[in-house]
């Protein structure tokens, strides 16, 4: 068989396995939202998820770093995968910005012909969203001084300012958890709580995920599975971190600024 530049993935179990685990998640997160004793079910299906994904990324791990099977082509091919992902994010926050303006530039007489609706004390974007979104711009600049430092071949300085993107976003989870703890409306409290929930929540979630993205990114850099040409995991955590970095900006300005 000649050989070829593009890397063929030998047979895996991970694959099959993780997508009857994404069902067994749904479905268990779903009987969690009507019953609390579920939640067994759920952590259960979460631990075996996380049991699936963490052995499916070690061997890509090892096919990246000790194999050497991901060649130029690959990391390309690699490169076009992830801006798809994002775009496919992009359209997935941009549906609940669609319908936070559907309802907020017309409010009809179902909410009270007003926004926010009645009821609805929204949150002073000069507190703690504002002080989110330092958090997050900064985490920005350390980020993509940490991807300058390991292209140059300084390592220790490339960790230290991981570290620190690390802890920011960390300390922007924790920020939002006090904020929703404080928060005088919740999810069932019209439509203007459905979609500052569903928004600003789903961007917790991607904050949360892109935190341990990056964790892992450090991992590997302190294990030095990264060079100076080759770090393409490392690039992929800082595109995606970037990303949500912007829609953070697109929802402090228009749901908790604009939208106040």
């Amino acid at each position: 068989m000649p050989k070829i530049p593009f890397h063929l993935v030998s047979r895996s179990p991970w694959p099959i396995l993780a997508s009857f685990q994404v069902f067994n998640m749904v479905y268990s997160t779903a009987k969690l939202f009507n019953s609390s004793s579920s939640s067994y079910i759920f952590l259960t299906n979460f631990c075996l998820m996380t049991l699936i994904s963490w052995n499916w990324w070690r061997d890509i791990v090892r096919e990246s770093t000790y194999e050497g099977s991901h060649t130029k082509e690959v990391i390309t091919g690699l490169k076009l995968g992830m801006m798809l992902f994002i775009t496919s994010e992009v359209f997935f926050f941009l549906s609940f910005f669609w319908a936070f303006f559907h309802c907020s530039l017309s409010p009809d007489i179902f909410i009270g012909q007003m926004w926010p609706c009645k009821g609805i004390k929204s949150f002073n974007p000069m507190g703690i969203p504002l002080m989110n979104t330092l958090i997050l711009l900064s985490s920005g600049v350390t980020l993509t001084a940490a991807h300058h430092f390991l292209m140059t071949g300084k390592k220790m300085k490339c960790n230290n300012l991981l570290i620190c993107t690390v802890m920011l976003g960390v300390y922007f989870t924790i920020l939002q958890y006090i904020e929703y703890k404080e928060a005088s409306f919740t999810i069932a409290d019209s439509i203007y709580g459905s979609t500052f929930f569903m928004a600003t929540g789903f961007h917790g979630i991607h904050v949360l995920i892109g935190t341990i993205f990056l964790f892992i990114c450090l991992v590997r850099s302190k294990t030095n599975h990264f060079s100076s040409y080759h770090h393409f995991g490392f690039e992929a955590a800082a595109w995606y971190w970037h990303f949500v970095d912007v829609v953070w900006l697109f929802l402090y300005i228009f749901i908790y600024w604009l939208g106040k």
